[in-house]
C-alpha cells in the first residue's frame, strides 16, 4: 500500500489528479481502520461487513484512480484487494455461522 502511494506521490502532488486519487486513497485507509473497530475492537460481524463491503469498493476506486495515474501503483494494490475479498468472505462466513 505505502509503496503504491509513493509511485503516486512520485508524479506530483501538486497536480490535481493526484491530490483526488489520494483522497481516494486515504478514504479506503480510514475504511480499514474503520472495519478492524467494527469487527474486532465492537465484537460485530455484522458492522464489519457492512464495513468491508464499503472498503472493497474504496479498494476498487483506488485501483482504478491509481491506474489512470501509474499501471504500477494499481497492480501494487491487487494483493491488498485479494486479501480484502478473502476478509470479506471471512466476515461474511462468520456472520453466517454465528446467527
Amino acid at each position: 500500500m505505502g509503496l503504491s502511494l509513493f509511485v503516486v506521490l512520485r508524479k506530483g502532488f501538486e497536480k490535481p489528479a493526484i491530490r483526488r486519487a489520494v483522497s481516494v486513497f486515504v478514504a479506503q485507509l480510514v475504511l480499514n481502520m474503520l472495519w478492524s473497530v467494527a469487527f474486532f475492537g465492537l465484537r460485530s460481524p455484522l458492522y464489519g461487513l457492512f464495513v468491508i463491503i464499503l472498503l472493497w469498493i474504496a479498494l476498487l476506486a483506488t485501483i482504478a484512480v491509481f491506474y489512470g495515474i501509474s499501471r504500477t501503483a494499481a497492480v501494487l494494490l491487487v494483493p491488498y484487494f485479494l486479501w480484502g475479498s478473502f476478509a470479506s468472505v471471512l466476515n461474511f462466513s462468520i456472520l453466517a455461522l454465528n446467527p
